[in-house]
């Protein structure tokens, strides 16, 4: 399931991008460091999560530090999707 939401997220974040997230790891930086990625794109990012996999993400969860890294972004995913099941 983990490299499911992985694969998911990195096919969103290439959508919104329009990077190639092939190769990104848990340690790849994003906010601050990828200059596409900004407050539209975090918005967009939230929308297709709860679109595509069928809950609401929480905002008392969203934090900068959420979008810091892939890897503080799909653990806050994992975390929320098994918490709304």
């Amino acid at each position: 399931m983990a490299t499911e939401y992985s694969q998911l997220l990195k096919r969103i974040l290439a959508e919104i991008l329009y990077l190639d997230t092939g190769c990104f790891s848990e340690q790849t930086p994003l906010l601050g460091a990828i200059p596409e990625f900004d407050s539209v794109a975090v918005m967009n990012l939230i929308i297709e999560l709860e679109s595509k996999l069928g809950f609401d993400i929480q905002d008392v969860d969203l934090s900068a530090e959420t979008f810091s890294t892939f890897g503080s972004l799909l653990h806050t995913i994992k975390t929320q999707k098994s918490e709304a099941a």
